[in-house]
């Protein structure tokens, strides 16, 4: 009786492992889908955002918008999962104290991703859908000069 317990202790031990294993980066892999190079070009300007795959718990971005040759704005992003969360870390040179501002993971599907950070005043929140395979939209929502507003970064994936 006392072995056929300790069998049943262990078995059950072994497969919490398993499963906690399997299941470690399974949220940060639902973004998966916007690794890549995506843009989105017009007349006044390209907006860019870089994404790749640096390890199994760090996606490395890089956001620039260029104008008529000239970098304007870039900001280095990464998403990052410690255990059981996932965060959108930002950091613009200049702001911040160069610092990056963390943005929780609070809700995730196979086909959009909301990062927020209500302490942050603008952006306080963002989201990345996917529209297609070859197609995502960024927004960011929060107060600037104490109104609300929503930006929107359609892009598609760059050939």
């Amino acid at each position: 009786m006392k072995i056929t317990s300790i069998k049943l202790v262990f078995t059950l031990a072994i497969l919490t492992i398993i499963t906690s294993c399997n299941n470690k980066y399974s949220k940060i892999e639902k973004a998966n889908w916007f690794i890549g190079d995506w843009e989105n070009a017009s007349d006044e300007g390209s907006f860019r955002e870089i994404w790749t795959k640096k390890n199994d718990s760090i996606y490395s971005g890089l956001s620039i918008v260029v104008i008529e040759q000239d970098t304007v704005f870039y900001e280095n992003v990464s998403l990052e999962q410690k255990n059981d969360s996932v965060f959108y870390n930002v950091s613009v040179k200049g702001q911040n104290k160069d610092e990056a501002v963390s943005f929780y993971l609070t809700s995730s599907d196979n086909d959009k991703l909301v990062f927020e950070n209500p302490n942050h005043d603008y952006p306080s929140k963002i989201t990345y859908s996917k529209v297609t395979k070859d197609s995502i939209v960024a927004e960011i929502f929060g107060l600037k000069d104490g109104k609300k507003i929503t930006e929107s970064f359609p892009m598609n994936r760059k050939q």
